[in-house]
């Protein structure tokens, strides 16, 4: 079974639970809609970091990937579906899945659950995070790159 946060970043994908004050479908400065549209298309997980709490040092998460997790790939489709697939080294048992996604008040959301606030988006690196997602208070930031 995953853990808690390979869920998280796979639900997005794999990740990623709350809501922000930012306007649905908005259109950032530069130029790329947050939007399912705007966001649909293929990503890997380039980064990850995790912050117990907001006076703690966040620390980079990725080096405790299962190597069977940092190569798989999250197809975002433009018709609101997604597929998880465990590519190159596979998990026991394998990672794939499938769901639905959105792009709703600034958040992405997976399977109507997970809600990752998105902060960044520049049109092939999407950046958005999960609070309480170990402990209360905590916050996972996700970073995901189109390939």
């Amino acid at each position: 079974m995953k853990s808690t946060i390979t869920l998280a970043v796979a639900a997005l994908a794999f990740a990623t639970l709350f809501s922000s004050c930012k306007k649905e479908d908005s259109k950032p400065t530069n130029g790329c809609e947050i939007s399912i549209t705007g966001i649909a298309g293929n990503y890997k997980l380039t980064g990850i970091q995790y912050r117990e709490s907001s006076s703690k040092t966040p620390i980079d998460y990725m080096p405790l990937q299962d190597p069977c997790e940092k190569d798989d790939l999250l197809s975002l489709k433009s018709d609101g579906t997604y597929d998880y697939k465990d590519l190159g080294i596979q998990c026991d048992p394998n990672g794939n899945d499938n769901g639905t996604w959105e792009v709703k008040n600034g958040n992405l959301v997976i399977d109507g659950v997970l809600h990752g606030t998105i902060t960044a988006y520049d049109c092939k690196t999407i950046t958005f995070y999960i609070e309480n997602t170990i402990v209360r208070g905590d916050r996972m930031t996700t970073i995901m790159t189109k390939q």
